[in-house]
């Protein structure tokens, strides 16, 4: 198993602001308001999927459309704003979706902070926040193979990794030099590792991995492995994981 010396001076390497221009968190670091920063993270996590050079150049895209002004867009977001837009098999009707029940979210139930909030302090932070996107959500969204606003904000139950979210909830409440921090009322101790195939294969590598699934079990199983090693913040290992894969 890798040791902590190792994993320390990997997680240090890359752990600087240079990680930032070339990774989906650049979004909402180019804001400062926390509604703004918030929703740009939200939203480039919804994205941050296949590959990087592609859906970076639609999230340009899609902030080009919001006119790089998130809350704003969100509080006065009209459907037809987005034409033809779409990122693989997220299609138009996909974001209108998603960007009307973030609008209701911040006219009436407190925002994203508050929604995330509600769900830690329950203790079932993704069921709380994914059952209020679906139970607001349009008619049109579709069950079929390719369901994008389903791929967009996935069911936890059904016992996927749910990296996207976990990626988001590290940018928010973790502090340092890439992440942001904005959110205060949950400590890093309680963040979960964002598990995609490329940190599950290096983690099989490192010996920190046992079971050969990609699932939430991994995930749980992971962090609870990385804790030995940082028990107050084990997600910052993530970027251990980034530097051990381009390197080896």
């Amino acid at each position: 198993m890798i040791t902590k010396e190792e994993i320390d001076g990997l997680a240090a390497r890359f752990e600087v602001e240079d990680f930032i221009k070339d990774d989906p968190i650049q979004f909402p670091h180019r804001f400062s308001d926390k509604k703004d920063v918030e929703i740009a993270g939200f939203v480039a996590s919804i994205l941050a999927w296949g590959k990087r050079k592609v859906f970076i150049r639609k999230l340009d895209e899609l902030f080009g459309i919001m006119e790089h002004q998130p809350y704003d867009f969100v509080l006065n977001f009209e459907p037809g704003v987005f034409g033809d837009f779409n990122y693989r098999f997220y299609k138009p009707e996909d974001f209108v979706n998603i960007f009307s029940v973030i609008r209701d979210l911040y006219k009436n139930d407190g925002g994203l902070e508050g929604l995330f909030r509600s769900g830690y302090e329950q203790g079932n932070l993704f069921p709380v926040v994914v059952d209020y996107f679906y139970s607001r959500a349009g008619n049109n969204i579709g069950h079929g193979a390719e369901p994008g606003f389903y791929h967009m904000i996935p069911n936890p139950g059904n016992n996927g990794a749910m990296k996207r979210m976990n990626m988001f909830m590290r940018w928010m409440v973790r502090k340092g030099p890439v992440d942001l921090g904005v959110w205060d009322f949950m400590p890093a101790a309680d963040l979960l590792i964002p598990l995609d195939v490329h940190v599950a294969r290096v983690s099989r590598e490192m010996g920190l991995l046992a079971g050969k699934s990609n699932n939430f079990k991994a995930v749980l199983e992971l962090t609870e492995k990385l804790k030995l090693f940082d028990p107050l913040d084990p997600v910052k290992y993530d970027f251990a994981m980034f530097g051990y894969g381009i390197n080896s």
